[in-house]
């Protein structure tokens, strides 16, 4: 037989057998992607206490980092100071923010940016990347990030660089249990680590210890046999103190110091003090602990800040001393939607010990500037406070920072489009607790709207895209536009506690391009949609913001809202 037809002849035969299959069609029983462009997004934060309380000359809002970006760690490298956040399972992870004057922030990017880096793809939220430490050695001009990552098996993790704005290395994995280390270097070029870890014996529910280790720079890692409990629960063992964690070490006048968080990172938390003679102890606690929080005052106050603890030290530019450290701002029904939040405040290290200036009396919403600061929170590139809108058209070359995933990198379903930016739709839904294709953005205010504009026709009952508001996988509301048989339907979707109910469904007609917004009074959410050229339109009502919030979803994690895109939706229209 002739070559050239014993080539040809399997193609006619495969050809033929897929054309006897499908009768010379395409198999529409196999899902196809089906692609949202989202064109516009506007955030717009509208706070009480901000319209009540405007800034003067001078003057700079606190939180300086609103939203959740809790456990707040910060170093200085001559003029330049880093600070950097928990993440748990958001991806990229350990967000990191640049400033020359501890007022206003830019944020660089993310420390842990790669998957080498970070495994979070199973993690629940409130898992993942726990109390970044970050602190600069000058002995070996190297900055290090030390962390705790309760995923795939990584625990405590160091990872270095010698210049924050060029990346950072891939993680050593440190020999020690425990959680929230940080490096200490001494003007010797030693080096110790000190860090949260279980006692021999509990005596009490929350009983926990700080232990020291000597740290080798040349093989980055503890020194075995150099452990050492340096504190044992707290302040005072006697009164049964619980969750001494967090430990920071500084040396100030030939003293060392041990900075911790105590009381866990709720309504009793607060930060305390020790000293020192060596880095190895005896640590002796402060007569005047705690030296920061805001737990005996009145439960009903204006404006009200609470939680404050987890704290870092830092020399300012005007040599005074500053601390950073986490608290919340609850709504009207005293939930926590925004998540833990940084703060900084000066710091009075005249005496002995050091004081935060203020911090055991009611949190203001303002400070003073260091002399000779300008605050510039309101111009391009530096994260702003107070009010303020946030657009986005997604036409930049790069994704802003501020825009994140949870357990996968953003650009796993992530595309830019001429008309915007395409999410790729995975299997995957909002409540299954693996990477979902979905870009979220931190809620930063009680009072806010979140409004998407986006081009979407679902050709299958399990197609969805819209957008969410999330505290976890377990409590979420998602709204967006679905198909059941040939019509096309919005829906809201109420997730408490893994039980999904459809709170509202209404059948659209529609061409494709859709408007959907989330506002929030305090604890009351709304829901709405326009179709193109007409007023928006709610649906659903008003719902409450309960399950958003920490004190009800649980977790360490504040309220985000998503853009959102699933091929694997569940939530039916009724």
């Amino acid at each position: 037989m002739n070559r050239k037809i014993l080539f040809i002849l399997p193609l006619f035969l495969a050809l033929f057998s897929f054309l006897g299959k499908n009768n010379g069609e395409i198999d529409e029983t196999k899902p196809k992607k089906n692609e949202p462009v989202f064109s516009k997004v506007v955030y717009n934060g509208n706070d009480d206490v901000y319209k009540e309380n405007p800034l003067k000359e001078g003057e700079f809002y606190n939180p300086i980092l609103q939203g959740t970006y809790p456990d707040p760690a910060i170093t200085r490298k001559e003029d330049d100071y880093y600070m950097v956040c928990s993440s748990f399972a958001m991806f990229p992870g350990v967000p990191i923010f640049h400033s020359k004057d501890l007022v206003n922030w830019k944020q660089i990017g993310h420390v842990l940016e790669r998957t080498s880096q970070l495994d979070v793809t199973n993690a629940g939220i409130s898992r993942g990347v726990y109390a970044p430490g970050i602190t600069y050695n000058p002995n070996n001009d190297t900055f290090y990030m030390i962390t705790t990552a309760i995923t795939a098996g990584m625990g405590n993790i160091v990872v270095k660089t010698k210049d924050p704005m060029k990346g950072w290395s891939d993680p050593i994995k440190l020999d020690f249990e425990g959680i929230d280390p940080s490096i200490f270097f001494d003007d010797d070029g030693s080096a110790y680590v000190v860090h949260n870890d279980a006692p021999k014996e509990a005596l009490y529910q929350g009983h926990r210890v700080i232990k020291v280790w000597e740290y080798d720079i040349e093989k980055d890692q503890v020194i075995p046999g150099t452990d050492k409990v340096i504190v044992n629960g707290g302040v005072d063992l006697a009164k049964q103190p619980i969750w001494i964690e967090a430990p920071h070490m500084y040396k100030k006048d030939g003293s060392y110091y041990l900075m911790c968080a105590e009381g866990g990172t709720g309504g009793w938390h607060s930060e305390v003090i020790f000293k020192s003679d060596s880095p190895k102890g005896p640590f002796i606690p402060s007569g005047n602990n705690p030296i920061l929080s805001q737990r005996h005052l009145n439960t009903n106050r204006e404006n009200k800040v609470d939680w404050a603890g987890h704290a870092d030290l830092v020399k300012g530019p005007d040599d005074k001393y500053y601390g950073v450290f986490l608290a919340v701002r609850p709504n009207e029904e005293n939930r926590v939607n925004t998540g833990r939040e940084t703060f900084i405040l000066p710091v009075d290290w005249s005496g002995e010990f050091p004081v935060f200036e203020n911090g055991l009396v009611p949190l203001e919403p303002k400070l003073e500037m260091p002399e000779g600061v300008e605050n510039k929170t309101t111009e391009e590139g530096y994260f702003p406070n107070g009010n303020f809108t946030y657009e986005e058209d997604f036409s930049a070359d790069t994704l802003d920072y501020r825009w994140i995933s949870l357990r996968a990198p953003r650009e796993n379903f992530i595309e830019k489009d001429k008309n915007g930016l395409k999410l790729n739709p995975l299997e995957t839904n909002i409540n299954e607790l693996a990477p979902t294709s979905t870009l979220f953005y931190r809620q930063q205010h009680n009072n806010f709207s979140f409004s998407a504009e986006m081009n979407y026709t679902p050709k299958f009952e399990k197609d969805l895209a819209g957008i969410v508001c999330l505290q976890n996988e377990n409590f979420n509301y998602v709204f967006g536009v679905t198909k059941k048989d040939k019509d096309y339907y919005l829906l809201l979707q109420r997730t408490e506690d893994s039980k999904k109910t459809i709170l509202a469904s209404k059948k659209i007609d529609y061409k494709g391009d859709l408007q959907l917004k989330v506002e929030a009074d305090g604890d009351q959410y709304k829901f709405s949609f326009a179709k193109e050229g007409e007023d928006f339109t709610n649906l659903g009502g008003t719902v409450s913001g309960d399950i958003l919030s920490t004190d009800v979803a649980g977790g360490f994690t504040g309220s985000m809202m998503g853009l959102y895109a699933t091929s694997g939706n569940n939530a039916v229209p009724n």
